[in-house]
């Protein structure tokens, strides 16, 4: 005869199995974006849907710009927001070339005044550009492009929702069942983008990819893509001094910049011709 424990775990493995097997089957393998000049071709397995986190990123974009707002530190400076919006537009024009369905989306696009270096890109399309980025490092246009452009990449590449699938697979092992119930809700959705974009680094593998990628779209846009290079080592000078804590596990400066060297020449004939 069995025990009521040996009952109950067995219940627990047939749920857990339960879970995995209903997550697994939810699982896609996909091509986000189409490679484009610099070819980036990595295929990504999602577990939840472009949709869920595109709605919890909505959720989670509208209380950061309610709460700047509600602080006075939303679109203070309409000159650094006209600005940030012209580079921006133009970026934007230039991303069918990864993916035909963005140049369509609910873009936003503002600027809150914080000292920090930093700025991000949210799934669908989600900008925001913090005033100590452009004030402290003395940005250009064209090294501003780099920094909107970099950030457009991690949306397009959906590394948001791939970090979310990722930790969802996660807790699935940890916690079992329970973490499955919460897939598709809003606001655990809306939790788990926060999360990524202001607590959790990409990976070196999504910063690379960000880096080309925003590479191609500042080239195609007509800004030099030789201010990527200068971007990075200004971010490099600044290390100790405000720099995001998410750069601490970014490739490092040296890397990236010889990364980024190395594309350059692929990138200027684009370059050149949207100039002409």
């Amino acid at each position: 005869m069995g025990t009521g424990i040996g009952r109950g775990t067995g219940r627990l493995a047939q749920a857990l199995l339960a879970g995995a097997a209903l997550v697994i089957g939810g699982c896609a393998t996909v091509q986000t974006t189409a490679p484009g000049a610099i070819g980036v071709e990595r295929k990504q397995t999602m577990l939840v849907s472009e949709a869920d986190v595109e709605q919890g990123a909505v959720a989670a974009y509208a209380k950061e710009v309610d709460q700047a707002r509600g602080q006075g530190r939303l679109n203070a400076d309409a000159a650094l927001l006209a600005r940030v919006h012209r580079i921006s537009e133009r970026l934007i024009r230039q991303t069918a070339v990864f993916r035909a369905d963005a140049p369509g989306w609910k873009w936003e696009v503002n600027v809150q005044s914080n000292p920090e270096l930093n700025a991000y890109c949210m799934p669908g399309g989600k900008i925001m550009v913090y005033s100590g980025l452009v004030e402290k490092l003395s940005l250009s246009d064209a090294e501003l492009s780099a920094v909107i452009g970099h950030e457009m990449a991690h949306a397009l590449r959906e590394h948001t929702r791939e970090r979310v699938s990722r930790a969802y697979a996660q807790n699935l092992l940890i916690v079992g069942v329970a973490t499955v119930v919460g897939l598709g809700d809003v606001a655990d959705l809306a939790s788990q983008v926060a999360d990524v974009t202001f607590g959790l680094p990409h990976s070196r593998q999504q910063e690379s990819e960000a880096d080309v990628i925003g590479l191609e779209l500042m080239a195609r846009a007509g800004y030099d893509p030789h201010a990527a290079l200068s971007l990075w080592q200004k971010m490099s000078a600044a290390e100790g001094q405000g720099t995001p804590q998410w750069l601490s596990t970014h490739p490092s400066s040296s890397t990236r910049i010889s990364d980024l060297e190395a594309r350059i020449p692929v990138v200027e004939p684009l370059y050149q011709a949207a100039r002409h």
